[in-house]
């Protein structure tokens, strides 16, 4: 692969010398692919430990849509969710636990539960206090470019051009980042396929990762049964997988450091034969 680098985490280091894949856990009742499925406790930190059984590396766990539409989940909710999942996780799986939030203070207390990545939607735009706290706190963070809020980032995007414009404000928000105090190393980029892209915007980005991983950061890539994939193929989000596989099959063949993902077992099977075929690892 390309020249990979290594993530410190309070659960250790995870190296990028192969496709790594994060598990998303959505303890949600209105996810657009899974919503309810896994909103109890004892729902999510099950499904949450059979992904890491299953090849999971990261787990991402995250208690508010952000899907298209999805409106703000007040915060005393969220937390509700999602600490007390992080706290049992802990627990039952030694693998690095992400908290999927852009609120300061729902990753406070995702961390002091045991969660050991935030990974930020906004880029660290949400919240003014969450870029000041993940700087102090030294841990690694992923920034997500999205045309913000969800209640209207999907009415008619539009790009200069779509991959420059992306890694542009990535480009901007890693420096404000550093600004703060946020190492280089603990900063992951994810172009945000599906937020605030029609078809042949995510089309475009899948096509040019290499422009991402340009920047010197891991890349995160979430194709995950999003509607693109519906559109090519016509298959609801529950029936996504097959498409999942081909566009997590490029990112991995183009060097994509991390996959997002729901279906992990099938996922870990794909990028293996890939990563063996392109990589030779």
């Amino acid at each position: 692969m390309p020249a990979y680098s290594v993530l410190k985490t309070r659960c250790g280091e995870l190296s990028f010398d192969r496709t790594r894949i994060m598990g998303i856990i959505n303890v949600t009742p209105d996810s657009f692919s899974d919503g309810g499925h896994f909103a109890g406790v004892d729902e999510a930190v099950e499904h949450a430990v059979a992904l890491v059984a299953a090849g999971a590396d990261i787990l991402d766990v995250g208690g508010e849509s952000t899907r298209p539409g999805a409106e703000p989940l007040p915060m005393a909710e969220e937390l509700a969710r999602v600490v007390p999942v992080i706290e049992a996780l802990r627990t039952r799986v030694d693998v690095p636990i992400s908290i999927d939030t852009y609120k300061m203070a729902v990753a406070r207390a995702a961390l002091l539960a045991g969660a050991d990545i935030v990974n930020d939607v906004t880029a660290l735009r949400g919240d003014p206090e969450m870029v000041r706290f993940v700087g102090s706190e030294k841990v690694p963070v992923v920034l997500m470019h999205a045309l913000w809020p969800p209640a209207t980032m999907q009415e008619s995007p539009e790009y200069v051009d779509v991959v420059e414009d992306i890694a542009s404000f990535l480009e901007d928000r890693a420096r404000y980042a550093m600004a703060f105090g946020v190492p280089r190393e603990s900063i992951i980029v994810d172009p945000g396929i599906g937020f605030g892209k029609a078809t042949e915007h995510n089309l475009a980005i899948l096509r040019d990762i290499p422009r991402f991983l340009a920047m010197g950061y891991p890349v995160l890539v979430g194709p995950s049964r999003k509607r693109f994939i519906g559109d090519l193929t016509g298959r609801p989000a529950s029936d996504r997988l097959s498409g999942t596989i081909g566009a997590v099959a490029v990112c991995a063949a183009a060097g994509a450091n991390i996959v997002r993902v729901h279906d992990v077992e099938a996922i870990r099977d794909a990028v293996r034969v890939v990563d063996a075929i392109v990589w030779q690892v």
